[in-house]
């Protein structure tokens, strides 16, 4: 395979102590030939030393004296290694609690982990906080090597026992790829080879699978996100903004916003040192020049201009305490989030997380190694995602300015939520409606009651719905003529005249569509709430949003209106031509020709205005209306 079509893997191994995690990776680098002669050789001679038979391939892991003294794994240790299939970068971090932190950092760039459980021990409380900060991080995948089969009598019930029991506690992560397999690390079993011994495992092998594992999905190339690192002007007629996508794609053209400043314009060119590219994608290095002449600088964010991230100087996150001295709530500290560093202090600490029985706690600080949730309080605000849906963006360190040590790493959760805010919003999710926030609800000066009283007649809302040319309009009009020569309080809201003013920056698509009918909706609303009857005529095509409209308005008071005409009649009527653009494909997701209508189930009043005149069908409403009583005899 080319070099070039090769594809990296970055993947970071863990376990419990002497669970065989330099071994296997000591095995991998040996078995694809990885490492030198002389090598393998100091390797041999070391394990002679020791008394063993065979070379120690985990003393190519063990690089700090203290490591091959105790046989642990303390820092975080990188190896490279390829096939010819794939090049990986292997992060080996520690097992032992005290050394979490080491394991966040090796573990935060990659994409695949191995978690070894020795066969012997089954599922340790290791294992199980392994697990769940692989899942803490978002590392999409995930193998379980149970490790040592040859120490079991390569017995298949061992393994089954550990993989169920990994599986029931794996039930509480978010983690949805994880593979088991059974290996052997010392003796090489199932690691690149299938292994004679164990006939019952009809899986892949190790390698088998790190090789072909399919991670390009999991990059996020939807949401468009530059950190500007450095401005580039060489001479007067060249300004470019340097940095990485960190994610999404980017291509010349296309509508770009700066942040904070909140300029737009367009991207002119994908500038790398060897050419210009017609597209750059997340993890690539380019500068990006745009068509205006816009205020961006070092730490500005540049991001597609219908596609924002959260913009906040408050918000909650999952922190990662890293540093000797315990965390204080009166210390301040400086915030590297992308290419900016803003100051930064922790307002709140919500709780800890015990890792290895994933209960809360309450807590006033953190030591080294400890976990928890607190809100942050930036100088500035920042511009994040989620780490669950963007990892660049949501995630950040935290500096002690006084050492210059990195006291924490962070996982963005997203903004800080006030109870009030929350309560308002389940109130809202009652009728799916929202309101501006900072408002109160002023109540009329004269009563619904008093109007209708008054009127002669109640209020209500007479919703006319059917296909275009169906009739709802002519219908309507007669109707309220009617009405309003009988003496009574009207008012008709028309499908094209909303689409005039109140509505006019709406499309047809269906969101704009659902928008549409939730803002008129709630204008029908404010006129029942003032005595009138209102005649609204729109297709509303969607029994969900007739279903808006009807929720809002007292029961008993809303009357659905199907206007049904044979769609080959409102075709041949077409009043206003759009049957014909439509079919010429002029106007996109129209009603009956691209775009569905769901007929009312049951509505109050069904007429047809291919079969009767306008005068009997406004005859039968009002005498509908007389029988619900919102008319007078």
């Amino acid at each position: 395979m080319a070099e070039s079509k090769k594809t990296l893997l970055r993947f970071t191994t863990t376990g419990s102590v002497d669970d065989g995690k330099s071994t296997l990776i000591g095995r991998l680098l040996y078995e694809t030939k990885s490492i030198f002669e002389d090598q393998f050789a100091a390797v041999e001679k070391t394990s002679k030393k020791r008394g063993q038979e065979e070379a120690d391939l985990a003393l190519l892991l063990d690089g700090l004296a203290a490591e091959r003294e105790q046989g642990i794994t303390i820092d975080v240790a990188y190896r490279y290694f390829e096939t010819t299939n794939r090049k990986f970068i292997i992060a080996d971090t520690p097992g032992h609690e005290q050394y979490t932190r080491n394991m966040i950092t090796g573990a935060s760039t990659a994409e695949l982990a191995i978690i070894l459980v020795d066969a012997r021990n089954g599922v340790m409380t290791q294992s199980k906080r392994h697990g769940f900060l692989v899942s803490l991080l978002q590392i999409p995948h995930m193998i379980v090597a149970v490790n040592k089969m040859d120490l079991v009598d390569y017995s298949q019930q061992v393994y089954d026992d550990i993989v169920d029991e990994y599986k029931r506690f794996s039930q509480k992560l978010d983690i949805h790829d994880i593979t088991f397999i059974p290996v052997s690390a010392l003796k090489g079993d199932n690691v690149v080879e299938r292994s004679p011994n164990m006939p019952w495992y009809d899986g892949f092998t190790l390698l088998h699978y790190l090789e072909n594992v399919h991670v390009m999905a999991d990059k996020n190339l939807i949401d468009f996100r530059f950190p500007v690192q450095y401005v580039v002007r060489p001479h007067l007629d060249f300004r470019g903004y340097a940095g990485m996508v960190v994610s999404g794609t980017i291509s010349p053209g296309e509508k770009v916003l700066a942040l904070p400043s909140g300029k737009t314009s367009s991207v002119k060119e994908v500038v790398t040192y060897d050419s210009n590219l017609k597209e750059a994608f997340a993890s690539q290095s380019v500068v990006l020049t745009l068509n205006d002449e816009i205020d961006v600088s070092r730490g500005d964010m540049i991001v597609r201009k219908n596609n924002l991230p959260t913009v906040s100087n408050h918000f909650e996150a999952i922190l990662c305490w890293m540093d000797e001295k315990p965390f204080s709530l009166k210390t301040h500290y400086i915030l590297k989030h992308t290419s900016r560093s803003v100051k930064a202090s922790v307002s709140k600490l919500n709780y800890r997380i015990n890792v290895n029985t994933l209960h809360r706690e309450q807590a006033d600080t953190f030591h080294l190694n400890e976990i928890g949730r607190v809100e942050i309080t930036t100088s500035q605000p920042l511009f994040f995602d989620s780490y669950k849906s963007n990892q660049a963006t949501g995630s950040f360190i935290l500096i002690d300015p006084v050492t210059n040590l990195t006291a924490a790493a962070g996982m963005i959760r997203g903004p800080v939520k006030e109870l009030d805010e929350v309560i308002r919003i389940a109130h809202q999710d009652e009728h799916g409606r929202r309101h501006s926030s900072n408002v109160t609800w002023q109540g009329q000066t004269i009563s619904q009651e008093a109007r209708e009283l008054r009127n002669g007649h109640k209020a209500a809302v007479l919703w006319l719905t059917g296909y275009s040319g169906a009739g709802k309009s002519t219908v309507a009009k007669a109707l309220e003529k009617k009405l309003f020569d009988t003496g009574c309080q009207t008012m008709l809201l028309d499908g094209d005249n909303i689409r005039h003013g109140l509505c006019g920056d709406l499309g047809f698509s269906e969101k704009d569509r659902n928008e549409n009918i939730r803002r008129v909706s709630e204008v029908a609303k404010l006129f029942y709430e003032n005595g009138r009857i209102v005649l609204c005529t729109f297709i509303s095509p969607l029994k969900t949003q007739r279903n808006f409209a009807r929720s809002i308005i007292p029961e008993g008071r809303f009357f659905e209106i199907f206007v049904r005409c044979d769609l080959s009649v409102c075709k041949r009527r077409d009043p206003k031509g759009l049957y014909k653009k439509a079919d010429r494909g002029e106007i996109k997701d129209f009603t009956g020709v691209s775009s569905p209508y769901e007929e009312p189930g049951n509505p109050e009043i069904t007429v047809e205005t291919d079969l009767r005149s306008v005068d009997e069908i406004v005859e039968e409403i009002i005498d509908k209306l007389i029988e619900a009583k919102i008319l007078e005899h």
